[in-house]
């Protein structure tokens, strides 16, 4: 998917994200720019002066006041002074960078989790793990490097206070040059953020194309696309090569610029002060620290004029981070709260099943959905499913049986119409209706790379024996007995070891180890031998105390099936007992129909 930023969308400024994320760890920050200050003066304005003293010392124009091992104090307490600034950093740096980066991706996640599970992410898989990347690490590198602008602008009027006091003319114009380079710098702040913005989407697209791509192997190799899916993947990588060499090339040319300012500003000095040499009024002592200075200037003109480039380049990865939280909050990226990376990690907790978990009924009315932009959907839907009965949701292909689903389990949010549980109204359907109440198996159930155990659990407390009940219940026992490694058997990639019917199953059993009331079903049976499918129903209705919604077609569920709701283009074109529906309804036998023929 391709994210194009056409209309902006509200985001917090960079500068206030800036400021939120220097707030989040004040002591912290406070110390980098401590051992900022202190390792600058070490390297910029110290040696400056120690040149200027032995110089003028070694021509004659000026004596030691404390003689040689002044200097030689000055040396070794310059030396400290950088040992204790590498400490500082170390210090500060290392969680400055770590915090604030969790912070910002704990914030990204929680949003994204937040929208309904059925709402597709507004950019690819692929260029949201570049925003949470690339794009978060933005954020407290620029917080760090900050603080080398606050010292280095210090330093730069120490360095102006220093040149003037020996010469105001040739201090002006040395610092022309100056001057100039942050004029171009700023003319260069709108095509640097197009760079930025050009390259990163580029970028997004490939690492999005190898997600959707590594999802899709078996669909490629079945259609023998291989060569026209290289053949694209190069394409869009020589799109993404060519944006970034442009990138960087800007930015070298730039920081070329700016590298040169020094050198452009000792060729000023040389012109204007060889007179004054020879004169005596400007002293070895003094051209020496004039040159020193310069360059100290113009290493932070430099670093200055990139940290403004990295500014505007920041406002991009604030947009698109803004981008993939989609309708949340304006401070919602920089929401503060506990990020604590050391000790074990918190324990997962599940809520203890109340009285009022329990299911008397669960019922919608005149539920209504159409996908944004499209008159697809479901409209005006009543539906009641009581305790202890199996609920039937059947039609064509593209009635909207699972929109009819996701959005009764709140996966996708109605555009109008209620539900209740028990009778009372439910306000938020996505957190209500999930274990210990309701447990949900969808059409392509998602397995883990890891074992059978773990993504049966997916993080809950199981004792073997709960496990082993909930995979007897799905008609695994047996496949459990061939399997490697039993529950612990590595399923591999989104189950690839286990065949369709194992992985419907699979997701089965994750469902009925949590022992939920309501069990719904997005057409589990599909990939069931109908032996194995007859085995998995006798044993589910076996257990009287378990409500089931399911979606099928199957001519065994809807025999079974207490209530069966039929629709059509998306409405309840009728519903019933099988009986009545093949006596009332010709959409109902037309399915049978075709049921019996497939």
């Amino acid at each position: 998917m391709e994210t194009t930023f056409t209309q902006k969308i509200p985001a917090l400024p960079a500068w206030k994200v800036i400021w939120e994320m220097l707030t989040f760890r004040p002591w912290l920050w406070f110390v980098d720019l401590i051992s900022v200050a202190l390792i600058r003066f070490c390297w910029q304005v110290a040696p400056a002066l120690i040149i200027k003293a032995f110089f003028d010392m070694v021509t004659g124009e000026a004596q030691l006041t404390f003689g040689v091992w002044s200097i030689v104090a000055f040396l070794a307490a310059t030396w400290i002074g950088r040992v204790l600034a590498s400490y500082g950093f170390y210090y500060a740096d290392v969680p400055i960078f770590a915090d604030m980066s969790t912070l910002l991706r704990k914030n990204l996640l929680k949003y994204i989790l937040r929208r309904p599970g059925a709402s597709q992410l507004p950019d690819s898989a692929g260029e949201a793990v570049s925003r949470f990347k690339t794009d978060v690490n933005e954020i407290p590198l620029f917080v760090i490097l900050i603080n080398d602008v606050m010292v280095g602008l210090i330093i730069i009027a120490v360095a102006i206070v220093l040149m003037t006091s020996i010469s105001p003319s040739v201090t002006i114009m040395a610092l022309i040059p100056l001057v100039i380079v942050g004029i171009i710098a700023n003319i260069a702040t709108g095509r640097i953020e197009h760079y930025r913005r050009a390259s990163r989407q580029a970028g997004g697209k490939v690492t999005g194309f190898i997600g959707e791509f590594f999802g899709a192997v078996q669909a490629v190799k079945v259609a023998t696309a291989e060569k026209n899916v290289i053949r694209h993947f190069h394409k869009l990588n020589d799109e993404r090569r060519i944006l970034t060499i442009r990138e960087k090339l800007f930015d070298e040319v730039l920081g070329s610029i700016y590298r040169n300012t020094s050198t452009l500003g000792t060729g000023v000095i040389l012109v204007l002060v060889g007179q004054s040499m020879r004169t005596g009024n400007f002293t070895l002592g003094d051209f020496s620290l004039f040159v020193y200075l310069l360059q100290s200037m113009g290493d932070l003109t430099t670093f200055g004029g990139m940290l403004w480039a990295r500014y505007k380049q920041l406002n991009v990865s604030v947009q698109r981070m803004y981008h993939l939280m989609e309708n949340a909050p304006i401070n919602a990226l920089v929401e503060k709260s506990p990020v604590d990376l050391e000790g074990p990690l918190p324990e997962v907790t599940y809520p203890a099943k109340r009285a009022s978990d329990s299911l008397r009924s669960l019922s919608a009315d005149h539920l209504t959905y159409h996908f944004p932009g499209s008159t697809n959907g479901i409209t005006d839907i009543n539906l009641n499913i009581e305790r202890g009965t199996l609920t039937v949701i059947t039609g064509r292909i593209g009635s909207g049986k699972t929109t009819l689903l996701r959005v009764l389990l709140g996966l996708l949010t109605p555009d109008s119409g209620e539900i209740f549980w028990n009778g009372e109204i439910l306000k938020s359907p996505g957190d209500f209706l999930i274990p210990p109440r309701c447990a949900y198996t969808a059409q392509v159930p998602r397995l883990f790379s890891n074992t059978l155990r773990n993504n049966l659990l997916l993080g809950m407390n199981r004792s073997d024996e709960e496990i082993y009940r909930a995979t007897k219940l799905a008609v695994m026992d047996s496949d459990l007995e061939q399997l490697e490694d039993n529950l612990e058997t590595m399923v591999g990639a989104r189950g690839v070891k286990l065949s369709g019917g194992q992985v419907q199953r699979s997701a089965a059993a994750r469902m009925f180890v949590r022992e939920t009331d309501l069990v719904v079903f997005d057409d589990l049976s599909s990939a069931l031998d109908v032996e194995t499918e007859q085995q998995l129903w006798d044993r589910i209705f076996e257990n009287q105390n378990m409500t089931c919604l399911v979606v099928s077609h199957r001519r065994p569920l809807l025999r079974r099936a207490d209530h069966i709701i039929l629709l059509k283009d998306g409405k309840v074109e009728s519903e019933g007992t099988l009986d009545e529906l093949l006596t009332t309804s010709a959409e109902m036998r037309e399915l049978w129909k075709q049921e019996e023929t497939g």
